[in-house]
């Protein structure tokens, strides 16, 4: 069904595998249309209660395949009618996602991983704004992420300098969630997923959707919105359990439902 990536499920948790290794993953026409679909696919899936994004050999996303810009290519269509439906459709995605970044994040394949809600990285992983090393500005919803995970001075400053940060580094501004030896990879990257994929599904969804509306609303408006949302975790199968457990001393079976 694809080419460019791979999809599957395991645990309740779908993989989505950039998959180009030659080319250092880089994006073309046809892999951003291939993970628009796989989101969707994975969005309308209840069996899919996480989704990990990572890539296949030494580089998790090395942007744009610059093999394919030409003098007179239109840089801002490019961005709607590509880059724009793959991250809206990852923005609205009401389930965890984790970008496993696992080699180079740079260019658009940096702003994919801004845009998961947790970024694990392998110890041998980076992050490179580097579109200022061609005169261009950070895009594919880059500047709306970045300045909300670490800050608009740091924003600006690895935007405007484009130099590479190293997985600690990252670690440090809190632009990821932990550092994994090359070792323990695979194992711990699957671990966190499948944690994830075992919370309450419903509730984590209704948490980003509350924490993007955050940023946009008043207050009162906010209010309004959080209690839209907490009304509908409270119908959900999934509190019913999380209230039995508790007063049966138990830990709770989240069904996702």
């Amino acid at each position: 069904m694809y080419e460019t990536i791979r999809y599957d499920i395991r645990n309740q948790v779908a993989w989505l595998t950039l998959n180009r290794p030659d080319k250092l993953n880089a994006f073309t026409e046809q892999m951003n249309k291939e993970i628009t679909v796989a989101l969707k696919q994975a969005a309308n899936d209840e069996t899919v209660r996480c989704l990990v994004i990572t890539g296949t050999g030494r580089a998790f996303c090395s942007g744009e395949d610059l093999s394919g810009v030409t003098e007179d290519m239109d840089h801002g269509e490019v961005l709607r009618t590509r880059y724009a439906p793959m991250m809206k459709a990852l923005h609205s995605f009401e389930k965890p996602v984790v970008a496993a970044v696992n080699g180079v994040a740079a260019g658009a394949g940096m702003s994919l991983a801004l845009a998961c809600d947790f970024r694990l990285a392998s110890e041998k992983a980076s992050f490179v704004e580097a579109f200022i090393h061609v005169g261009l500005i950070p895009d594919a919803g880059n500047l709306y992420y970045l300045p909300r995970l670490i800050g608009h001075a740091k924003a600006l400053e690895l935007a405007v300098l484009g130099e590479k940060v190293t997985a600690q580094k990252a670690y440090e501004l809190g632009l990821v969630t932990a550092v994994i030896s090359e070792e323990a990879w695979e194992e711990e990257v699957a671990r966190f997923a499948e944690r994830l994929a075992n919370l309450p599904t419903k509730a984590v969804g209704l948490i980003k959707r509350c924490l993007r509306q955050s940023w946009e609303l008043s207050f009162t408006e906010y209010l309004e919105k959080e209690a839209f949302a907490q009304r509908i975790a409270g119908l959900t199968q999934d509190h019913r359990e999380g209230v039995r457990a508790f007063f049966e001393k138990r830990r709770a079976i989240f069904q996702g439902k």
